[in-house]
């Protein structure tokens, strides 16, 4: 049985269609988090983002997350952030109905220059954690519908 792992999301989901995607991969065996990559060359102008379309997607178990982080070189040495501090990927984004559980990577640059990152660059990390639930847990939904935002707003 699969636990926990990357797939390239399906033909028709993917932004890189001709491209060869790299699966996120440890740098090395005492690394915690997998690095993801960068398909394509893009500029980030100052206050400005770009999203990173990454045509892979995730399956793990139903109480794991997978974290994703920017890396500290993009954070520390190129003045780059994730737009929304963490990315959240769910369990239930996998295979979803919309994009295939595509997992996109905004980076934003807080800094006072231009930023080119280069195809096959990593861009950022994913770490996957366990996670807890209330006793008095309500959920809003038995199952996910789409993509970026379908949990809700």
């Amino acid at each position: 049985m699969k636990q926990r792992g990357f797939e390239i999301v399906t033909k028709a989901n993917r932004k890189f269609a001709d491209e060869t995607i790299l699966l996120p991969q440890r740098s090395d065996a005492g690394s915690a988090g997998y690095d993801f990559y960068s398909n394509e060359d893009a500029k980030i102008y100052p206050g400005g983002s770009h999203t990173f379309f990454t045509d892979v997607k995730s399956y793990m178990l139903d109480d794991e997350v997978l974290m994703v982080y920017v890396r500290s070189s993009m954070g520390i040495k190129r003045g780059l952030n994730l737009s929304n501090s963490t990315g959240v990927i769910d369990a239930s984004y996998y295979s979803n109905p919309e994009n295939d559980g595509n997992i996109g990577i905004a980076l934003r640059n807080i800094g006072s220059e231009e930023v080119v990152i280069q195809k096959g660059e990593r861009i950022a990390q994913g770490i996957f954690t366990k996670f807890l639930t209330a006793d008095t847990e309500e959920v809003l939904n038995e199952s996910r519908d789409g993509g970026f935002g379908s949990s809700g707003l």
